[in-house]
Formats: C-alpha cells, sequence, structure tokens
C-alpha cells in the first residue's frame, strides 16, 4: 500500500513535471513571433497561431490578428485568404481602439498596411503609424526596437535613419 501510494506520488509529479516543460516549450516568445512574420511559411504561421492561442499575454488579439493577415498571404484559396486577412484586421484593429498608445501594436499594422495588397484597401494609417512609431521609438523594449530597425531597412514609409536619432 505504502509502496502504491509512492508511485501516484512520484508519477503524479513526473506528469507535472512534463507539463510544466511542454508549457514552457512552447510558450510565446516575441522573438519567434517576429521570426515568423519576417518568413514566407504559413506552416510557421500556423504554428505560432497554435502557440499564441494557450499564451496570456499583453496584445494577445493583436498578435493573432497580425498572423493571420500574414497567413493569408501565403495560402493558395483567394476566398480564404480574403476571409483569414478580415478575421485578422478585425483583431488587429479591435487591438488599437482599445490601446492606441501602443508603439508596438502601431508597428504591426505598419507592417501589415505596407505589404497588404491594394485590392483589401488596407493602407489607409501608414502615414500615420509611421510619425507615431518613430515619435514614440524610444519607449519600446530594446528587443522590439531591433525588430523595427530591421523592418525600417527594407520599408518605403519607415525611415532607418530617423528611427536612430530617437534610441
Amino acid at each position: 500500500m505504502r509502496i502504491a501510494a509512492i508511485l501516484i506520488i512520484l508519477s503524479t509529479g513526473w506528469i507535472l513535471v512534463q507539463g510544466r516543460s511542454r508549457q514552457q516549450q512552447h510558450s510565446f516568445s516575441k522573438a519567434a513571433f517576429y521570426s515568423v512574420m519576417a518568413s514566407g511559411s504559413a506552416d510557421s504561421v500556423t504554428y505560432q497561431l497554435r502557440v499564441l492561442k494557450d499564451a496570456v499575454i499583453a496584445g494577445k488579439e493583436a498578435y493573432e490578428g497580425a498572423l493571420l493577415m500574414k497567413k493569408a498571404g501565403l495560402i493558395p484559396n483567394a476566398r480564404n485568404k480574403l476571409n483569414l486577412f478580415k478575421e485578422g484586421r478585425r483583431k488587429l484593429e479591435a487591438s488599437l481602439g482599445r490601446d492606441t498608445t501602443n508603439t508596438e501594436l502601431r508597428f504591426l499594422r505598419l507592417m501589415i498596411q505596407e505589404n497588404a495588397p491594394g485590392v483589401v484597401h488596407y493602407n489607409k494609417e501608414l502615414d500615420r503609424d509611421s510619425k507615431f512609431i518613430i515619435k514614440h521609438f524610444g519607449g519600446l523594449p530594446q528587443a522590439v526596437q531591433k525588430v523595427v530597425i530591421n523592418y525600417s531597412k527594407r520599408s518605403k514609409v519607415l525611415s532607418a535613419a530617423l528611427l536612430e536619432r530617437y534610441i
């Protein structure tokens, strides 16, 4: 009886440790998120969406929205593309509506708008977001600043030279 109780306790502990390691293995990382956003892999986007689903983070809906719009550009079916894009747009814009002064969310929108096809008419905030990002760049976490600077090197609306003045 005693041995059975010890085995149950040990196996419960093992299950808890395994659950934690799996959770840590699949936890949300901004570095991984931005790497996926820069990639051209629909599978990577799908995986990141799964990771994000279980994450408890600020701005979760905005990250999901950005990933959905990114995925829309990577899948072949036109109808699915448009539906995914619209869903992502709703999520990102809802997040921005609740937090209009969040520089990182503005950056997410700028990345999507700059690369969205003209047919979706999602480009009206490019200039305003670019100016906002430049003005508030110094308030971003350093890791996100690096992502913004790297993106700005190939951006037509976000100037790396202007950003570096605000570091």
